[in-house]
């Protein structure tokens, strides 16, 4: 709290000291108890309190919130400040209101009031006062109450720079909270032209608001590049004397230049104006100059400023990536502060280098710097510039130096920080099969990927090097061999024995003519492993063992023993003891043309994208070079072997070796994002535009709960949701399906009729990474019956283009039913009660399609109310029983479908003690079957 000269409360002083002076809690205590009595009774009884005693009392009822007390009175006092004159009383009561004061107080208003009174002041240090305590609060309220002020003030010229300065970032504040703020129209010019005011402090407020609104709207403020570019222009070409008020030790205006330079990478490279694209470039060339200069300082202050810049330059040059000879340029510069002693610069310089790398301009010169990217990964003390060497080296990766940089790596890999290891085993998965020219040589890699760092081998990785050893019949007999010889280690890992029984189990017969891996010895080598797996890898084991019965007949005696194995056959794990028990039976009865057709070899995979991509893209969204993203691979097959489909067992990775995450008959067209969908429907869900209003797909959602509410191209809505009585609980899921953040995530809820069901929605995060799926829940009370559905709208910025969607959310009346189980006798004493005309419903309506009784009944099983088989004289009709839960009443309800097979129609009766129920769902139901 800043000490105003003359003006010391030695009562607060005393107070302070005596609390830290306090030896324990409970004095500590004791002592606030006494002092707040002590001003509950001056602010009660003494009528005569000047200003100077009001302010020395609210900032003691400050200084004790402050320590963790609630405060509880004091607040009307605190307002009066607010209209005193003295700059010292005003602050503190400005103080106390930003810091105390809820949004909701019943003294809103009057502080309102004092802050329009302020603004309105000709006295420039209480305009700031007040707009510092907007900006503080920065609530609803305060926006709709400023709104129109503030804009007024910033742009008005007879506003004082220091006040424009505050308007600004005041504004800002509350565009954050309410974007609906910003007036539009003439506005938008006048707000741009404050980047031409003479004064370096009001561009520089200003550019942190150009900014924010341009991210929201950029078409909008796309004025703003020209003047950007040409104070920018102004300043880089400035000497440090120019500027002395806004140079920082020798830099001129450097915050300001790393905002304008951030701003301009909102936009695309200015093509349309070739005198100010020629003019950024010669700004950008400045800087790459003033960067070669000897210091001028030698403090790191100094250099700090002068990096900033420079980086911020290097980072709109790799975003417009345009301009070869200044991506190259920044290669250079970038490659010298790799040997720097400076940890932070050389972490920096290999971060900008792998946005580089994806460029076709300065690939090659990213290039020339392995040696020293490889010498940072193997040396740096620094973790982080260790994993960050690691992705530079992922990102140059190409086909000329993939062998070197993938055998570094893997040197590398047996020394490497543990926390670093996966990723890495992830990355040198993928380079070797993208760039194998030999697939020999990726076998080779991905075994001494096991051998080195098995424990962060993932599944994945095991199952790419089988999918591809499957599908490439040139390398299956090198992979039986070198695999066979890997097991033969006397620790093995356990993936490792993965691979060899699955490999082996397939093209085992490929190696058998050797002596040194016969029959006999391949199958005692993968038993000798056995007894140290898990239960999954046994199973895979047991699989493996019936097919080599089918390869090699004379070792069928010595598998059928270990199938008898009481450890097998009377296994306590279910799977197990199925494998072992049917494999056994298998051997026995089958004849040796049954056993081959049911065992034969795996057929090829389809080809689709890796799904070690998909697993690197989780870990590390938004940092995997677009050239690598495009690597394809085999898929799992629809219709894998039938050996390996014979158990239920969800739980064991070898029920279905190598069905990963595509569904039966998915096995080309898919989107290639990697997204795991948890919600089952990613692969059947309709591709609509960005900015399309989604209508109909919320109808499917009558009859389930769970499943894809909106997709495109960009972005993927999943829900998934659960209801009891007149409650709901709904999370929505929402996937990054680019290769891009997505920003300014805005949902908003659009329903008007809250009293009826009650939406409430919980904040999420407004970024998106890419290849990321982030929740958001809601919470659904039903209060009384509703009609339709509530809508909701997400609005957020991809590629610095806004994007809208709207679409409603499954929350209709019939997700509040609770079945009801009736006899018949019930059942229609029931439906002749609700016989009047204002508690029933009727429509009769065209099938869709030919009457499928067994699909109506699916559909109505899944509706919330009971199905009630055995009721309706007619077979063929279905009749449903239920209750509506609302917080004020429960409403019975009573359903009868009749179909006419002969007309293809339907009649839908509905039947409740309340009219509008019976309505609606009808309403629901009509044209649904």
């Amino acid at each position: 709290m800043p000490a105003v000269r003359g003006d010391g409360m030695r009562g607060l002083a005393v107070f302070i000291s005596d609390i830290r002076n306090c030896k324990s809690k409970e004095a500590e205590i004791k002592r606030i108890n006494k002092e707040l009595a002590n001003i509950r009774s001056k602010f009660k009884g003494d009528k005569t309190l000047d200003g100077y005693q009001k302010k020395k009392y609210v900032c003691k009822l400050l200084f004790i919130f402050l320590l963790g007390h609630d405060i509880d009175f004091g607040h009307m006092e605190a307002v009066n400040l607010l209209s005193s004159n003295k700059y010292s009383e005003k602050q503190i009561g400005y103080l106390f209101i930003s810091v105390l004061v809820n949004t909701n107080s019943d003294l809103i208003k009057l502080i309102i009031q004092s802050i329009k009174n302020d603004l309105q002041s000709r006295n420039p240090i209480h305009v700031n006062l007040a707009l510092q305590c907007i900006a503080n609060i920065g609530s609803k309220e305060m926006a709709e109450a400023f709104g129109t002020e503030i804009p007024k003030l910033l742009v008005s010229g007879d506003t004082m720079d220091v006040v424009k300065q505050s308007a600004a970032l005041c504004l800002l504040r509350l565009f954050r909270k309410s974007p609906e703020i910003i007036p539009g129209g003439e506005w938008t010019s006048r707000i741009i032209h404050l980047l031409n005011d003479p004064h370096m402090g009001v561009v520089t407020a200003a550019t942190s608001l150009i900014d924010a609104l341009v991210k929201k709207n950029p078409d909008e403020y796309k004025g703003c590049v020209t003047l950007a570019v040409a104070r920018l222009s102004r300043i880089v070409t400035a000497s440090y004397t120019d500027l002395q008020d806004y140079t920082y030790y020798f830099v001129p205006a450097p915050w300001l230049s790393v905002k304008l330079l951030r701003l301009l990478q909102n936009y695309t490279p200015p093509s349309e104006e070739p005198g100010v694209r020629g003019r950024l470039s010669e700004c950008l060339e400045t800087i790459f100059n003033k960067a070669q200069e000897p210091p001028k300082s030698k403090k790191v202050q100094h250099s700090n400023a002068k990096n900033a810049v420079l980086f911020e330059a290097i980072s709109l040059i790799i975003h417009n990536d345009s301009e070869p000879n200044l991506l190259v340029r920044a290669c250079n510069q970038l490659g010298q502060f790799l040997s720097n002693r400076e940890t932070n610069l050389r972490y920096l310089a290999l971060e900008s280098m792998c946005h580089l790398a994806t460029s076709e301009f300065s690939h090659e010169a990213v290039k020339k710097h392995q040696e020293v990217v490889i010498l940072s990964m193997k040396m740096e003390k620094d973790v982080s510039v260790r994993q960050q060497a690691v992705d530079l080296l992922y990102a140059m990766c190409d086909k000329t130096n993939a062998e070197e940089i993938v055998q570094e790596m893997l040197a590398y890999l047996e020394t490497a920080d543990y926390s670093i290891r996966e990723e890495m085993v992830l990355k040198v998965a993928i380079l070797a099969e993208k760039y194998a020219t030999d697939f020999t040589w990726y076998v080779d890699v991905i075994l001494n990927l096991i051998r080195i760092a098995g424990d962060y081998v993932s599944e994945e990785v095991w199952y790419r090097v089988i999918q591809i050893v499957i599908n490439r019949e040139e390398v299956q007999a090198y992979a039986a061999k070198t695999v066979f010889e890997a097991l033969q280690a006397p620790t093995c890992h356990e993936n490792m024995v993965k691979v060899g029984g699955y490999i082996l189990g397939e093209f085992g017969n490929l190696i058998a003519g050797d002596t040194r891996s016969s029959p006999q010895v391949q199958f005692e080598l993968l038993h000798s492993k056995y007894h140290l797996c898990s239960a999954a890898t046994r199973a895979l084991l047991l699989s493996t063992y019936i097919k080599l019965v089918n390869l090699f007949p004379e070792i069928k005696n010595r598998v059928q023993e270990v199938f008898r194995a009481d450890s097998n056959l009377r296994s306590a794990d279910v799977e197990l003891q199925q494998r072992a028990s049917e494999y056994l039976q298998l051997s026995i009865v089958a004849s040796s043309d049954v056993l081959a057709t049911v065992l034969e070899e795996m057929p090829a995979f389809p080809e689709r994208e890796s799904s070690i991509l998909a697993v690197l893209k989780k870990k590390k969204p938004g940092r995997i070079p677009d050239d690598v993203r495009e690597s394809k691979s085999p898929q799992p097959s629809a219709t894998p072997a039938p050996i390996m489909n014979n158990s239920n067992n969800t739980s064991s990775v070898s029920t279905d070796l190598l069905g990963l995450t595509t569904p039966p008959g998915t096995t080309s067209n898919t989107t290639g994002n990697g997204l795991l969908d948890v919600l089952g429907d990613l692969y059947t869900a309709p591709k609509v535009s960005p900015t399309t209003v989604q209508q109909n797909n919320i109808k499917k959602f009558l009859f389930k709960n769970n499943g894809v509410l909106f997709e495109n191209d960009l972005i993927q809505i999943g829900v998934k949701s659960e209801f009891r009585q007149n409650l709901g609980r709904i999370g929505l899921f929402y996937g990054n399906k680019t290769q891009f953040p997505i920003h300014n995530v805005h949902p908003e809820l659009i329903w008007t009729d809250l009293h009826k069901l009650n939406v409430q929605m919980k904040p999420m995060e407004p970024v998106l990474e890419a290849g990321a799926q982030i929740q958001q829940m809601l919470t659904a009370e039903c209060i009384e019956d509703f009609a339709d559905a509530p809508n909701m709208s997400v609005s957020f910025v991809y590629n610095n283009a806004p994007q809208k969607i709207s679409m409603k959310l499954p929350l209709t009346l019939n997700k509040f039913f609770e079945p009801t189980e009736m006899n018949g006798e019930s059942f229609f004493a029931r439906w002749k009660n609700l016989g009047g005309e204002q508690q029933r419903a009727q429509k009769i309506f065209k099938a869709q399609g030919s009457i499928d009784i067994t699909a109506t009944r699916t559909k109505l099983a899944g509706f919330g109310m009971q199905l009630l088989d055995g009721i309706d004289p007619n077979p063929d009709n279905f009749v449903c029983a239920g209750i509506v839960h609302t917080r004020l009443q429960q409403v019975g309800c009573l359903m009868r479908l009749e179909p006419n097979k002969q007309a293809q129609m339907f009649r839908l009766t509905v039947r409740s003690s309340k009219e509008t129920v019976s309505q609606e769902v009808c309403d629901l139901l009509a044209d649904q079957f």
